[in-house]
């Protein structure tokens, strides 16, 4: 009895375990179902799949008959043939010109185009510039004129305007990265009065330098020298047929070239903006009709290098967004100049000082304003001044000379609208004053036109296309009106055609 009662317990946990065995056969049961629905969805998806492809190949098949069938009919009719064979050739014919244009850019992508000592970067860079002109009354130059003068007028054409470059990058030093340009032009002239005399000039010397830069340049630092206009005048008027002697140049533009030494500095300020705390130290050149003779073959220094101090030039702007680029944008500025003078010819010192304002402004239907005002003193060297830093005239007894520094005020404006990408309009004014009452004490009878100018004025419109990035063409006219201390005046008026290649 004992013994049947144990193997009657000993069968109860069999019995359960027999009993729960088919529950992991139903789980794989279930896993396969639903695997099997799946393929079967697949399987319908694929079906309805072939029978799409089916039915395009059927729709392909029946424009093939079609085409072959417009194939033959077209064929019976020579005059298309003959057009369907000319439209093919001419597409093949540009294929194959793009074909030769891309092989060429990537050949001259390949090459190396300049290759400098230094082994860094540098880039030619040009103009090739064609002026024709028509000057209605006389002028002090006939293809860049400045002043007008008595006279009758005259026409020609001109090509001494264009401009050659090189721009340069070299290695980082102190964190800072380097870089160097250069540009001449060949409008010289080895007239003793200097290079930027109002007098013509057509001699074999004609290759000249116009600007050159070099320096370091950090995040918001940049240390320099330069041959360049003065920093105070950062904007210079938009023209094609102005640029060997810029536009509105001695008629409110301080435009001349002049050695400098320089640093800029940038400060963020609010909403995006920048101020640009500028100043350099500069080599002014004298006055062209005051540059100071001696009688030998060797070049004079000028009255601020015989005074043996360097000018100084300062300049404070807002500029707004787009400033650390190439694009248009908002600018204020305010800058002062001083530089010392010492002449052998009056033999006596004087200084020469500026103050000036300048803005850059961008207004409503892309319409753009920039100017620049300065009130100064002794302003020939930098462009203004009706060419003179001071007037003078014989003493009573004919030992030396009174001479006095002239005051002098001027400015310009210009409007620029961008009707499209590659199509613009310009109207500028500009007006350089010495003052008249003292000025009128120093005129003499026999005088030339500058020693007795006293007011310069220009207006000048121009239309500038450009249909491609290389190409240029322009429309200018300008009307010039030169005023003398007597009250007496001479006007003319300018229609300039400019084409140009820039490379």
């Amino acid at each position: 009895m004992p013994l049947l009662i144990f193997a009657a317990c000993s069968a109860i946990p069999s019995v359960y375990a027999q009993s729960e065995a088919p529950e992991p056969l139903e789980q794989k049961v279930q896993k396969l179902t639903e695997a099997l629905a799946r393929t079967q969805a697949q399987l319908e998806q694929s079906q309805q799949a072939l029978a799409e492809m089916r039915r395009q190949l059927i729709e392909l098949q029946h424009q093939m008959a079609q085409s072959k069938t417009d194939a033959v009919s077209e064929s019976a009719d020579p005059a298309s043939s003959s057009s369907d064979a000319h439209d093919l050739s001419a597409a093949v014919e540009e294929i194959r010109e793009r074909q030769a244009m891309d092989e060429t850019q990537i050949a001259t992508q390949e090459q190396v185009k300049v290759e400098s000592a230094s082994r860094y970067p540098v880039k030619i860079t040009g103009l090739l510039l064609l002026n024709s002109f028509v000057n209605t009354g006389a002028v002090d130059m006939p293809a860049t004129p400045t002043v007008a003068i008595p006279g009758s007028g005259s026409t020609g054409a001109s090509i001494r305007q264009s401009i050659l470059g090189l721009d340069a990058r070299g290695p980082h030093l102190f964190g800072a990265s380097s870089y160097a340009d250069l540009r001449v032009d060949f409008n010289g002239s080895s007239s003793s009065t200097g290079p930027y005399t109002g007098y013509y000039n057509s001699n074999s010397a004609i290759l000249r330098l116009r600007t050159a830069h070099a320096g370091l340049r950090w995040n918001h630092t940049e240390a320099y020298f330069s041959l360049d206009h003065p920093i105070f005048t950062p904007d210079t008027p938009t023209s094609l047929t102005a640029v060997a002697i810029p536009a509105l140049a001695w008629s409110g533009n301080l435009w001349t070239w002049n050695p400098q030494v320089g640093i800029n500095q940038d400060v963020e300020a609010l909403h995006g903006r920048t101020i640009r705390l500028q100043a350099v130290l500069v080599d002014v050149g004298d006055a062209p009709l005051t540059t100071e003779q001696v009688g030998t073959t060797t070049s004079p220094p000028s009255s601020a290098e015989q005074s043996r101090w360097p000018g100084v030039e300062t300049h404070i702007a807002l500029l707004g967004d787009h400033a650390s680029n190439d694009q248009p944008h908002n600018h204020f500025g305010i800058g002062g100049y001083f530089a010392s003078h010492s002449s052998t010819l009056v033999n006596h010192g004087f200084d020469s000082w500026a103050a000036t304002l300048d803005a850059g402004l961008l207004l409503p239907a892309r319409l753009q304003f920039t100017g620049s005002f300065y009130r100064g003193l002794a302003l020939g060297g930098l462009g203004g001044g009706a060419y003179k830093d001071f007037a003078l005239k014989p003493n009573d007894d004919s030992t030396g000379y009174y001479f006095r520094p002239l005051d002098d005020v001027g400015g310009w404006a210009q409007l620029k609208e961008k009707l499209a990408e590659r199509l613009e309009l310009n109207a500028a004014f500009g007006i350089d004053d010495v003052f008249a009452n003292e000025l009128r004490r120093y005129n003499i009878s026999g005088n030339t036109l500058y020693q007795n100018l006293d007011r310069t004025r220009t207006y000048t419109g121009n239309v500038i296309y450009s249909p491609s990035a290389y190409l240029l063409f322009s429309l200018e006219y300008r009307h010039f009106q030169s005023t003398l201390v007597t009250g007496s005046s001479s006007t003319s008026n300018i229609i300039g055609v400019g084409a140009g290649y820039k490379f």
